[in-house]
């Protein structure tokens, strides 16, 4: 029987594994196909407004990815060692995934609490609006840094039409505790031009104009 320190070991792996296929997911299926499948798609149109909205979408990529980690990974851990160790990958595969949605979502959706989540937010939105195929990784930073895909600028340009809400106060200014990170560039009203640009702009996987 598997050890503690063996079910841990093998958790953690899981979870590893996902931070790479995060990274190659978004990179690949998602940016570099231009919108050819759902999956690049549905995430390129997330990339026309910046919004993130729960929908039956998140519902299938949930099962899809539960499918992988407790139908394909574990079978193959408890194949090389045990299915106490194969179950234990699967964990640490779906913990690593459901760390990811929640930071994605709250990243979008709640303003940075913590060293962490400022990291999470700027490295995102980086990659929405500076250059969209940089900085995949969304939960870590390694990826990137590996692959010669990770961009930190000192500061990022947000267009004021694609504004997160909570970068925001009431006057629709930038909030002072967010300008040593961001700044707002652009005007605050779209146009038709401007969404046809930023859709076009979107399934390239270039950045929005100002």
């Amino acid at each position: 029987m598997a050890t503690i320190a063996t079910l841990t070991a093998a958790g953690v792996l899981g979870a590893f594994l996902w931070t790479f296929a995060e990274y190659l997911l978004h990179r690949f299926a998602m940016h570099a196909l231009h919108g050819k499948g759902i999956m690049s798609r549905e995430h390129l149109e997330h990339h026309v407004t910046s919004a993130w909205n729960f929908d039956v979408n998140h519902i299938l990529s949930w099962t899809g990815m539960l499918l992988v980690g407790f139908g394909g990974l574990a079978p193959l851990a408890a194949w090389a060692s045990s299915w106490s160790v194969g179950i234990a990958v699967a964990v640490g595969w779906a913990a690593g995934y459901f760390h990811y949605e929640i930071r994605h979502a709250l990243a979008h959706r709640r303003g940075p609490t913590s060293r962490y989540t400022g990291w999470v937010a700027q490295n995102h939105f980086h990659h929405h609006f500076g250059h969209p195929m940089a900085n995949h990784g969304v939960s870590v930073p390694w990826w990137d840094l590996v692959f010669g895909t990770s961009e930190r600028p000192s500061k990022v340009r947000v267009p004021r039409r694609l504004a997160l809400p909570w970068m925001l106060g009431d006057d629709g200014e930038l909030l002072p505790a967010h300008a040593d990170r961001y700044v707002l560039v652009g005007s605050v009203a779209p146009t038709e031009r401007t969404a046809q640009l930023d859709r076009a702009r979107a399934f390239a996987s270039l950045a929005p104009v100002d």
